[in-house]
C-alpha cells in the first residue's frame, strides 16, 4: 500500500485514540488462549513424562484458528438470542466467545494427563479452546476493521499485539512461574499445581468481558439481514453443524487405521515425520471431499437455503476475486499462507528447545517471555509507525527478511547449549522482527478486506495465514528427532525465503505500487 503523508507527531497521537486503547484490551483476550495450547501445555505435558512427539502433535488442537472461515459466517449471520438486542452484532458474540474460552481453560484443568486415557480428554478439552479462542478472534478482526478507517488500521494492530504479547506473558511466563512456585517441576510433578494455574488463567478472561460491556458497538456497514427468519438460520446453523459432525467422524472412525498406516510407512521410508505429514494429508482429504458430499447431498433438501449460503459463503469470495483480479487475488492468497510460515514452525518447539538446552522455567520465563513481550511490543510499535511512514509493503519486506536471519541465530544458541547472554540475544532480534512483521501484515490483510464482507474476508486471510505453518507444526518434533535442533532450524529459516520472491510480485501490480 502506498505510504501514508502522516507527520511523525500525527502518528505518535494516534496511539491515544479510543479505539486503538480498545484494541489493546482485545489483544490481551485473544492473547491468553494461544500459549495455553502451545508452550504452557508443552511444558505440562513434559513434566507430566508425555512424550516430545505428542507434545507437539497436540499444537494441531489450535488448527481451529486455521479453518474458521468455515464457521465466521455464522457469526456473521446468526444473532445471539436477547444478547444481540441488546449489545449489538459483535459484542454480543464477542461476550459468548470470550466465557465460552474461559469455560474452556477450565475444562483443561480439571484433567490430569498421567491418569489412563486422560490425554484423550485434555486433547477434547484443547480443542475447544482452540474453537471457541478462534470464534474470539472472528469477532475482534471484525469489530477492529468495522471500528476505524484504513489510516488507524496499523496502529490498531500495533496496540492489539502489544496487548496480545501481554497476554501471552500472562498465560506463558505467568502460567510458568506460577506452576513452579505451586511446586511442580520437571524433577517433582504436580497435578494440583498446573491445576490451578489452568483455573486462575481461566479467570483473566474477565478483561476481555468487561471491556465487551464498556464499549460501544461498531457501526453496521451491510444490510440488514431482519429479511431472514429464525427458522432459515436454524437451517443454517444445522447444515454447518452436520458438516462439522461429518469432518469429525472422519479423524473418529480413521484413527486406528491411520496409526497402522502411519507405522507401516515409518517402516518402509524410516521417516517418522514424513509418514505422519502423508497420512494426516490423506485423513484431511477424505475428510473434506465427505463433507463436500454431504453438503452437495443436503443441498437437495429444505435445510439448505441457497440465498442464505450464497451471500453467507459465496459472496465474500466472489467480492475479493473480483476487485483483485483472478491471477492477482491468487497470488495474494498464496503470500497470505506463506508469510509467516518460518516464524510459527519454529515457535511450536521453541520452549521445548529451551528446556532441552538446560534452561530453566524461571530462566525461560524471565528472558523468553517477559523479556522477549516488550520486545515485541517494541517491535510491534515500530511496525506501526513504519507502516505509516513510509507503506505497508516496504515494512512486510523488512519483516519478511529478518524473519529468515533472525532465525538462523537459533543455531548459534543450539550449538552454544546454555548460555544466558546469547538466549538474550536471540530472544531481542526474534521477537523485534515478529512484532514488526506481525504489525505490518495485520494492516495489510485488514487492507485487502471489504468492509462489508469483514467476519468472512479476514476469517479467510487469517485461517490461511495460519494452517500450513500449524500444519507443518505439529511435526517439528519428529523433525528435530530426525535433523537435529540446528538442522530443523535451518530448514525453517529458508522456509521463509519464497516469501521475498511473493512480496516483489505483489509489489508489481498498481494496486500495491509504492
Amino acid at each position: 500500500m502506498p505510504p501514508q503523508s502522516t507527520s511523525w507527531q500525527q502518528s505518535l497521537k494516534a496511539f491515544l485514540h479510543p479505539r486503538v486503547a480498545t484494541m489493546f484490551f482485545y489483544g490481551f483476550s485473544a492473547g491468553i488462549p494461544l500459549l495455553l495450547i502451545f508452550s504452557s501445555l508443552s511444558l505440562w505435558l513434559r513434566e507430566a513424562g508425555v512424550d516430545r512427539s505428542t507434545v507437539t502433535y497436540f499444537s494441531w488442537a489450535a488448527l481451529a484458528y486455521s479453518f474458521k472461515f468455515l464457521w465466521a459466517p455464522l457469526i456473521d449471520r446468526l444473532p445471539v438470542p436477547a444478547l444481540t438486542r441488546w449489545l449489538g452484532r459483535r459484542r454480543a458474540w464477542l461476550l459468548v466467545a470470550q466465557l465460552a474460552v474461559a469455560a474452556a481453560i477450565f475444562s483443561i484443568s480439571l484433567v490430569d494427563p498421567t491418569q489412563p486415557g486422560a490425554l484423550n480428554l485434555m486433547a477434547f478439552a484443547v480443542v475447544l479452546l482452540g474453537f471457541t479462542a478462534a470464534t474470539q478472534d472472528i469477532v475482534i478482526d471484525a469489530y477492529r476493521i468495522e471500528s476505524a478507517g484504513a489510516e488507524l488500521q496499523a496502529m490498531m494492530s500495533s496496540s492489539y499485539i502489544a496487548g496480545y504479547r501481554i497476554g501471552m506473558l500472562t498465560s506463558g511466563a505467568g502460567s510458568l512461574v506460577l506452576a513452579s512456585w505451586l511446586g511442580s517441576t520437571s524433577e517433582a510433578y504436580s497435578y494440583a499445581a498446573w491445576q490451578s494455574t489452568y483455573a486462575l488463567m481461566a479467570l483473566t478472561m474477565l478483561v476481555g468481558a468487561a471491556t465487551t460491556l464498556i464499549i460501544r458497538e461498531p457501526e453496521n456497514h451491510r444490510p440488514s439481514n431482519s429479511q431472514y427468519t429464525s427458522r432459515q438460520y436454524l437451517k443454517f446453523l444445522t447444515l454447518f453443524v452436520a458438516g462439522i459432525a461429518a469432518f469429525v467422524s472422519v479423524y473418529v472412525f480413521t484413527a486406528e487405521s491411520a496409526a497402522t498406516l502411519r507405522q507401516a510407512l515409518t517402516d518402509a521410508v524410516n521417516n517418522g515425520a514424513l509418514s505422519g505429514l502423508v497420512v494426516e494429508t490423506l485423513r484431511l482429504g477424505l475428510a473434506i471431499t465427505l463433507v463436500a458430499a454431504l453438503v452437495k447431498l443436503l443441498s437437495l433438501t429444505p435445510l439448505y437455503d441457497r440465498q442464505l449460503v450464497q451471500e453467507s459463503y459465496l459472496d465474500p469470495v466472489k467480492d475479493f476475486f473480483q476487485r483483485y483480479g483472478k491471477r492477482l487475488a491468487l497470488l495474494l492468497l498464496v503470500f497470505v499462507g506463506f508469510y509467516r510460515v518460518s516464524d510459527i514452525v519454529l515457535g511450536v518447539i521453541s520452549n521445548v528447545f529451551f528446556e532441552d538446552m538446560g534452561f530453566t522455567k524461571n530462566e525461560i520465563a524471565g528472558v523468553v517471555k517477559t523479556f522477549g513481550l516488550f520486545m515485541t511490543i517494541a517491535g510491534g510499535f515500530l511496525g506501526g509507525l513504519l507502516a505509516m511512514r513510509h507503506g505497508v509493503i516496504r515494512v512486510l519486506y523488512l519483516g519478511a527478511f529478518l524473519t529468515v536471519a533472525t532465525n538462523l541465530l537459533f543455531l548459534w544458541l543450539a550449538y552454544a547449549g546454555h548460555d544466558i547472554r546469547i538466549l538474550y540475544a536471540v530472544i531481542s532480534a526474534d521477537n523485534l522482527t515478529a512484532g514488526l512483521a506481525s504489525a505490518a501484515f495485520v494492516a495489510f490483510l485488514s487492507q485487502l478486506t471489504n468492509v462489508s464482507f469483514t467476519a468472512v474476508q479476514y476469517a479467510i486471510f487469517s485461517s490461511l495465514m495460519t494452517l500450513l505453518p500449524k500444519t507443518i507444526g505439529g511435526y517439528s518434533g519428529s523433525m528435530v528427532d530426525n535433523l537435529g535442533y540446528p538442522g530443523f532450524f535451518l530448514l525453517a529459516s529458508l522456509m521463509g525465503v519464497p516469501v521475498l520472491g511473493l512480496i516483489y510480485l505483489i509489489q508489481r501490480h498498481s494496486a500495491f505500487r509504492d
